[in-house]
């Protein structure tokens, strides 16, 4: 239940993204539903790989940055994936991946 959650949480933060960030296109609902899934599964898949060294070269200390650099350069494999999920720029994606975090956060706290 969880994961559905975060799941809508997160297309909902894509979807509001677009509307604060001019350089931020994504075409409707479902295409962002897609679009969180991929991110999800790309972090739990290649950022984990990414995350993992990082962290042990740094001893855990960037731990967070190190997290959302790395969720950023998902959200931008995702934009390459999907026709319909523009980023113009990797600013635009560092700021939905703080976004993402700390609705995250907030989600967890509230459940």
């Amino acid at each position: 239940m969880n994961f559905i959650l975060t799941l809508l949480l997160n297309a909902g933060v894509l979807l509001g993204m677009t509307y604060i960030l001019p350089t931020v296109t994504i075409k409707n609902f479902t295409t962002a539903v897609l679009v969180a899934l991929v991110i999800g599964i790309l972090n739990a898949t290649l950022g984990w790989f990414l995350r993992f060294p990082l962290n042990i070269v740094t001893f855990g200390l960037l731990s967070f940055v190190i997290h959302l650099v790395v969720t950023a350069v998902m959200i931008k494999i995702a934009d390459i994936l999907f026709s319909d999920f523009q980023i113009k720029g990797f600013i635009p994606a560092i700021v939905i991946a703080v976004v993402m975090s700390i609705a995250g956060s907030v989600l967890n706290f509230v459940f």
